[in-house]
């Protein structure tokens, strides 16, 4: 899918500084193997509400960029939260600090500053954008869900696997990919959009799909959003150029 493959791209652009390079690897593979459902979706949402505003390839500036570029950066600014944050999510449910393994505590450091950075360059994307309070919005409700989620495992020793908190993330995170694509080209979305959004998330659950899976052009009709195949839409190089 074309826009999943811009939108990877971009993210990876945005956190080329990285270092050291075990840290920079890490991220680019995380990257590299997801699903760019929210990204995909932020640039559907923008060529919906706006299709004039999003020209082809062809139509650049003096400068040789097109009038895409800062949609583009809007979604990345959506994906790279997303990842940041289910990385956490991730981290949460698996605690490798608690085995006494120093390996893995390793492992764990690297993955939960990569989370970090992960988020941090995503608020950056979006800064000073009329996405900015979503994205703040969504960051700060999944840290409450996912307080709530560790009460209740402490209340209910016996609980396991995802929970309804776990998806509030998914939810707001494709709440916040309608949002941002719609403020990159100066338009409010719909309800309608945001009722796709939602039912989106609601089919997905914990896990995104490939975002072709999902999204069946600029109506922004959902498919089936199966989550049979893998769970990456890479369909090219992430590093080509």
């Amino acid at each position: 899918m074309e826009q999943a493959d811009r939108c990877r791209r971009a993210a990876i652009e945005a956190v080329a500084d990285v270092e050291p390079p075990r840290l920079h690897d890490y991220i680019v593979s995380t990257l590299d193997g997801a699903s760019m459902l929210p990204g995909a979706l932020a640039l559907e949402s923008a060529a919906s509400v706006a299709p004039d505003a999003t020209p082809g390839p062809d139509e650049t500036d003096e400068r040789g960029t097109t009038e895409t570029d800062g949609i583009v950066t809007h979604a990345a600014g959506v994906q790279l939260i997303y990842e940041g944050l289910r990385l956490t999510r991730s981290l949460a449910h698996a605690e490798p600090w608690t085995d006494g393994d120093r390996d893995t505590d390793d492992d764990g450091d690297l993955e939960i500053l990569a989370a970090d950075i992960l988020v941090a360059r995503g608020f950056y994307l979006l800064a000073r954008t009329d996405a900015a309070g979503k994205a703040v919005r969504t960051v700060q409700s999944f840290g409450q869900d996912q307080t709530h989620r560790l009460d209740d495992r402490d209340d209910d020793a016996d609980a396991v696997g995802p929970t309804s908190d776990d998806a509030s993330l998914e939810h707001d995170v494709l709440e916040l990919a309608v949002l941002a694509g719609a403020a990159a080209v100066d338009e409010t979305p719909s309800e309608a959009l945001l009722e796709t959004a939602a039912e989106i998330a609601a089919t997905a659950g914990t896990s995104f799909p490939p975002a072709d899976h999902c999204l069946v052009g600029t109506e922004l009709t959902p498919s089936e959003c199966s989550l049979e195949d893998s769970t990456t839409d890479r369909a090219t190089s992430a590093t080509d150029s």
